[in-house]
Formats: C-alpha cells, sequence, structure tokens
C-alpha cells in the first residue's frame, strides 16, 4: 500500500457531494420524503422543499425560478440543453467531441438528421451526416 491518499478522477461517474448540501437534503431524505408532484402531506413539503431549493439556486446565479431545472444527472440534463439551445440557435452548427458521451451525439445526431444541422467533432472527429 502506497503512502499518497487515493485521487479519485471517474466524477464522469459519480461526484462526491459538499458536507453542506449533504446536510441540507439530510432531513428530506429520512424524514420528510416524499413525492413533489404528490397532493399528500409529505408531497407538499417536497415540493416547498423543492421550490425553496429552486428559489435558492436562482438567487446565486442570477435567474428566475422558473428557468432552473432540476434533472437526475447528466443524461437527462442533456436533451433538454441541447434542444433549448438548438430551438434559439441562429446558426445550425454545433461542434462536439470525437469522444462525446452518446448522451450528447445522440440529440446532436438528431438534430443533423432531421433539422438539417451540422454536427462537427473537434480536431480529429468526424462530421455527423446530415440531410444532403
Amino acid at each position: 500500500m502506497s503512502d499518497h491518499a487515493a485521487v479519485y478522477l471517474d466524477h464522469n461517474a459519480t461526484t462526491p457531494i459538499a458536507r453542506e448540501v449533504a446536510d441540507a437534503m439530510w432531513p428530506y431524505l429520512t424524514q420528510h420524503f416524499g413525492n413533489p408532484s404528490s397532493a399528500s402531506p409529505q408531497g407538499r413539503t417536497a415540493l416547498a422543499a423543492v421550490d425553496r431549493a429552486r428559489e435558492q439556486v436562482a438567487a446565486v446565479i442570477g435567474a428566475h425560478p422558473d428557468e432552473v431545472v432540476f434533472t437526475s444527472g447528466g443524461t437527462e440534463s442533456n436533451n433538454p440543453a441541447i434542444r433549448g439551445s438548438a430551438a434559439v440557435a441562429a446558426t445550425h452548427v454545433a461542434v462536439t467531441s470525437a469522444i462525446e458521451h452518446p448522451a450528447t451525439a445522440e440529440p446532436l445526431a438528431h438534430l443533423a438528421a432531421q433539422h438539417g444541422w451540422v454536427v462537427q467533432g473537434a480536431p480529429g472527429g468526424r462530421r455527423v451526416p446530415g440531410p444532403q
């Protein structure tokens, strides 16, 4: 065994959360859990917590609370981010990495195939063909 502390480099797979975040979440993971879409008392408590968190995040980043969307992870986040950006883009060109995760590459390929976008990989990458 080495005297050096282990260094975790796979934050692509999972990332530890800050202690302050864990402390803030703990009551909702152990006592006040509920489906925020439910009309039950537990659901209303959970919804109030989510709304409060949305307002806090919005205040930190200078956004309006209705502009903050919580998702379960990166894959779920990519589609609305890519499609939302594409919907308001002035040009229909995207540049991505040649080794991009499928959760990003597939929505970009959809833009190319269905909407005529030019999706180009960074140097060493390949162009995702769109309609001719």
